[in-house]
C-alpha cells in the first residue's frame, strides 16, 4: 500500500466530553480521537494496530459540547516499521448557546487542533504490507 492511506471521523462532543466551565472540552479528548484514527489507518495499512511512540499536538481553538468535529489521519511516509501520520480536527457545526438547541454550520470549517504521530508496528506484526 501506498504511504497516502487517510482516514475520517466525524463526531458531536456530548455534555460527557464538556469538562471545564461552558462546556469546554479537554484537548485529551480530542488526542483520543486522533488515536482512534491512527489506530484505524494501522489496521488498514498494516493489519495491526500498532503503538504511537511520538505524539506531537498543537490546540489552535476551544471545542465545546455540542460542536460536530471532523477528524482527518493520512500516513504521509513509511519507514520499515515507522509510519509518520499528520492529523486535522475542524470544528463543522457548533451550538448558538450553550443552554439551548439552536446551531451553526460554519461557513468555513474551523481547524481547532493538529497532530503529527509516529507510530510504529513490529515488522513480525506487518500482515497487509508487501
Amino acid at each position: 500500500m501506498s504511504g497516502s492511506l487517510e482516514g475520517v471521523i466525524r463526531v458531536r462532543m456530548s455534555t460527557a466530553d464538556g469538562h471545564y466551565a461552558g462546556g469546554l472540552v479537554d484537548g485529551a479528548r480530542v488526542v483520543q480521537l486522533f488515536g482512534d484514527a491512527v489506530t484505524e489507518l494501522l489496521i488498514r495499512h498494516d493489519g495491526d494496530e500498532g503503538l504511537s511512540r511520538v505524539m506531537n499536538a498543537e490546540f489552535l481553538a476551544p471545542v465545546r459540547s455540542g460542536d460536530f468535529l471532523e477528524i482527518r489521519a493520512k500516513i504521509v511516509a513509511v519507514g520499515k516499521s515507522s509510519r509518520t501520520i499528520e492529523c486535522t480536527a475542524h470544528k463543522l457545526i457548533e451550538l448558538v448557546d450553550p443552554n439551548d438547541s439552536a446551531a451553526n454550520v460554519l461557513a468555513e470549517p474551523l481547524l481547532v487542533a493538529r497532530m503529527t504521530d509516529v507510530a510504529v508496528v513490529p515488522l513480525d506484526k506487518q500482515r497487509n504490507v508487501k
